[in-house]
């Protein structure tokens, strides 16, 4: 499995589950998608920068695993809408952790808490994430943690509605488990809100390259263990080379509108991947995987409908699940893990991966340098009929970092790429017309970029950055709110 490129790329189709569209297996799967033709450009889609707003002067900043902690693409979520208020949270220039909210769509400045934890090392994974619990109006935290226990709090309830006071005494003691949950060393803890009002948290326990997926769920009444939902077990040959360990690296996961649980994913190979890459100066990620759920995580299934895992049994979403696989690429290409997932108002789901295409080399030597200087990102999804299809955006990565990918009004795409720039494709075009709408020159960012698409229904879209700063001197983190469509 090597880059794609025009020449080479095959379509492929399957069946859809249409709220469970089983279909025969077939071997279209292992081929690669085919690159959508461009369209001409459309004017239904833009970007304008409405305000900018300082949240801190002198947020914390450092560099580490070429990023910054602050704004990581795996944070889910470190900016969010809810209710009246839209929230955000970071650590600050003493390293204590900070919450913030306004009212929801306004230019109101920032109402912040410090809470009682101080990031606890100089790593870009021990970032902060939010959630809420619509059912009980409850703000949760989870921070600091990498292969580690992590940092929990959680609000009084109705504090995420608006009601009692918004103080650090609100949030109570900063605990070491999830109300009681131990949980253990975990990296990459996300929150997921259910339909009806709860809250999920994924999580990896294990290292990269032999790691395992864990599903937890709060209710009012407290947080329990559903259980493991992937493996690291298999076998994975390139280069001549068997790798028997990896693990999951989420794009994305998250419910739509009518209840599905949409997961999409890349793997790693043991330990970054060793003899396994054409060279050791790669990363062994490769593969862009899909599963859904329509037991609120407790058993998974393939895009054609069959059967891939039931979490908290042996049977778990592995490398030799039939059928996961929606776009194939090997491990030399600088694949991108943790990238981004929509899903649009039909149920279909929406993908952004990143790599250096097989036209540029079909060997990376340089992990960081080579994203930087020929990546290319990509927009894979799936439409109605079940079809996947992928098109290149007309812009480089630009970086070593990832991008996000949201659907505002009619489904219309947006990607934000690191440093802050925009662009569009509409959903009338199939996602073939990809233009620049908004060119970055007033974000000044590190890189990465988070967003809050919450609002996306009334053409509004923030993005949470901060600044690049040098070597470890503080910098400013901001909030750019921008009209869409």
């Amino acid at each position: 499995m090597g880059g794609l490129s025009m020449a080479t790329a095959t379509r492929f189709r399957r069946t859809a589950p249409a709220r469970l569209r089983l279909a025969a297996a077939g071997l279209a799967a292992l081929a690669p998608l085919a690159l959508a033709s461009p369209a001409p450009a459309s004017a239904g889609t833009g970007a304008e920068l409405l305000r900018d707003r300082v949240l801190d002067e002198h947020a914390l900043y450092f560099v580490s695993y070429d990023g910054i902690v602050n704004n990581n693409s795996f944070q889910q979520e470190g900016i969010l809408t809810h209710g009246r208020y839209q929230y955000a949270a970071w650590y600050t220039a003493d390293r204590t952790a900070v919450v913030a909210r306004r009212p929801a769509g306004s230019a109101a400045a920032w109402q912040k808490i410090r809470l009682p934890h101080r990031l606890s090392a100089n790593d870009s994974h021990n970032v902060i994430v939010l959630g809420v619990s619509a059912d009980d109006g409850r703000l949760h935290v989870a921070m600091d943690t990498h292969n580690s226990t992590v940092y929990y709090l959680r609000s009084a309830p109705g504090l995420a509605e608006g009601r009692g006071p918004w103080a650090a005494g609100s949030f109570g003691d900063v605990q070491r488990s999830l109300e009681g949950l131990d949980l253990g060393g975990i990296t990459y803890p996300r929150f997921i809100p259910t339909p009806g009002g709860g809250l999920q948290l994924t999580y990896r326990t294990g290292g990269s390259g032999d790691g395992v997926l864990n599903l937890a769920e709060y209710t009012g009444r407290g947080w329990r263990h559903v259980g493991a939902w992937s493996s690291a077990e298999g076998d994975y040959t390139a280069n001549g080379t068997t790798s028997t360990t990896r693990n999951m690296y989420l794009h994305g996961i998250g419910y739509d509108a009518d209840g599905r649980l949409h997961a999409s994913f890349t793997w790693r190979e043991t330990a970054a991947g060793g003899d396994i890459l054409c060279d050791p100066g790669g990363l062994a990620n490769h593969d862009t995987g899909y599963v859904y759920s329509d037991d609120r995580g407790r058993t998974w299934r393939t895009d054609d409908g069959r059967l891939a895992a039931e979490t908290g049994t042996g049977n778990r979403v592995s490398i030799d699940t039939p059928g996961h696989v929606v776009d194939p690429l090997g491990v030399d290409h600088a694949l991108m893990n943790q990238e981004s997932q929509a899903v649009d108002s039909d149920g279909d789901p929406h993908i952004m991966v990143s790599y250096v295409p097989g036209r540029f080399t079909r060997c990376v030597t340089d992990f960081v340098a080579q994203r930087e200087r020929w990546a290319r990102p990509f927009h894979v999804f799936r439409d109605d009929s079940g079809e996947w299809h992928k098109t290149e955006l007309p812009e480089p990565v630009s970086a070593f970092g990832r991008s996000r990918l949201v659907l505002g009004p009619g489904d219309d795409a947006y990607a934000v790429l690191p440093g802050g720039r925009i662009l569009a494709a509409t959903a009338g075009s199939g996602y073939t017309d990809w233009r620049t709408v908004y060119d970055g020159s007033g974000v000044d960012a590190f890189g990465e970029v988070l967003v809050d698409d919450s609002r996306l229904g009334e053409g509004r879209l923030s993005v949470f950055y901060q600044e690049p700063g040098t070597g470890t001197r503080p910098s400013p983190i901001h909030v750019a709110d921008f009209a869409i469509g």
